[in-house]
């Protein structure tokens, strides 16, 4: 949904207007997020969300503003996230996702996840415009890509948390590469649908989802607040 929705913005309203929206936007959220005393469906994946436009838009700039390749854009926020993995690692002793359960740790997971969705942008418009491979190639070539650490936690048990983030990490430039081919025009080997309808389309379906999140989440808190008052009597 970030890439659709980035250029949908950006190309709809003042670029620079549209950034700097969804920068205070994306601020907002995360101060919700760090102010929430314990897990919240909808904050969370409203920032999630905000970060993947905000990482869609950091990408563009940094191409589109200051011309630099996307094959050198790629290595540069490859390189930014391994610093952030290796600080991570070294102040807090661990990557897992299950460990984020303080601010300082929560600070080291959401730049990951910036950068890795500014990261994933760029790989994916290196593969789909640079090489020449198109969208809907790259979006099968990054799918096959994402079952490697897969099949390695499966079927050789990995580490879980390296392949968890390898695997994350590759989310992002499938998601790109399917929604830039069902938003561009045929000119640029899409199907046509439009950015605006594709990211419509996206942030109802991640609506539902979040509601139904958000529904489980609140039953099974119920149950548990059950569980302890019955232990109580």
């Amino acid at each position: 949904m970030g890439e659709t929705t980035s250029d949908f913005v950006v190309t709809t309203i003042d670029p620079v207007i549209g950034v700097g929206v969804t920068f205070v936007l994306l601020v907002a959220g995360l101060m919700l997020q760090f102010r929430s005393p314990r897990y919240t469906p909808w904050v969370y994946w409203m920032c999630v969300v905000l970060v993947s436009v905000f990482g869609t838009m950091a990408a563009d700039v940094v191409h589109v503003q200051f011309g630099v390749a996307y094959a050198v854009s790629a290595i540069g926020f490859a390189v930014v996230l391994a610093v952030i993995f290796v600080v991570w690692r070294r102040v807090e002793g661990t990557l897992s996702i299950h460990a984020v359960d303080s601010p300082r740790r929560e600070v080291f997971y959401w730049l990951t996840v910036l950068t890795s969705f500014a990261l994933g942008t760029a790989t994916g418009d290196l593969t789909a415009s640079t090489l020449g491979l198109g969208y809907l190639p790259s979006g099968l070539l990054f799918t096959a890509a994402i079952l490697i650490p897969a099949a390695a936690y499966v079927v050789f048990r990995a580490n879980a948390v390296a392949t968890f983030w390898a695997a994350y990490i590759l989310t992002r430039p499938v998601g790109a590469s399917f929604a830039d081919w069902l938003g561009v025009g045929p000119d640029r080997g899409g199907v046509g649908i439009g950015t605006g309808p594709v990211s419509l389309v996206l942030a109802l379906a991640i609506a539902a989802c979040v509601f139904a999140l958000s529904r489980r989440h609140t039953g099974t808190g119920a149950r548990v607040r059950t569980r302890r008052a019955a232990r109580l009597r």
